[in-house]
């Protein structure tokens, strides 16, 4: 089962000295709602390419422990991105280090609002677009 995490708590492991692609991945699975602002060191995968991604995204993640999915409201794209990678990863990489697998809470719409204003947690912030 995913669990999710706040965006103060995501803040607050972005801002100590955790590092993004080592400590932990940001994945971003918003698609042509990307466009206006992203988290600062995030990976966008767009959620349409997401099963033909997911394999490679494994490669690329098996020594990080922590894996915060999202997409806009983090309603079903970022939920469903987080459960596919985690049942994939379970099943086929069993040895592997354990992970976790996070969902943002709110998506970016939250995160953003909130966090805009500050250039390191937030990037490309757009208000046009918000």
């Amino acid at each position: 089962m995913v669990k999710y995490i706040n965006p103060s708590e995501l803040a607050a492991i972005i801002q100590s000295d955790k590092r993004p692609s080592k400590d932990y991945l940001v994945v971003d699975v918003r698609d042509d709602d990307w466009a206006g602002g992203n988290i600062k060191g995030s990976r966008n995968i767009p959620s349409e390419k997401f099963l033909t991604e997911v394999d490679q995204l494994m490669k690329d993640t098996k020594d990080i422990p922590t894996l915060v999915f999202h997409c806009r409201l983090s309603q079903e794209r970022g939920p469903k991105a987080a459960r596919i990678y985690e049942e994939m990863r379970n099943i086929l990489h069993p040895s592997e280090p354990s992970f976790e697998a996070r969902v943002l809470r709110g998506g970016f719409y939250q995160f953003g609002e909130t966090y805009k204003g500050n250039p390191k947690l937030v990037e490309n912030w757009r208000d046009i677009v918000w």
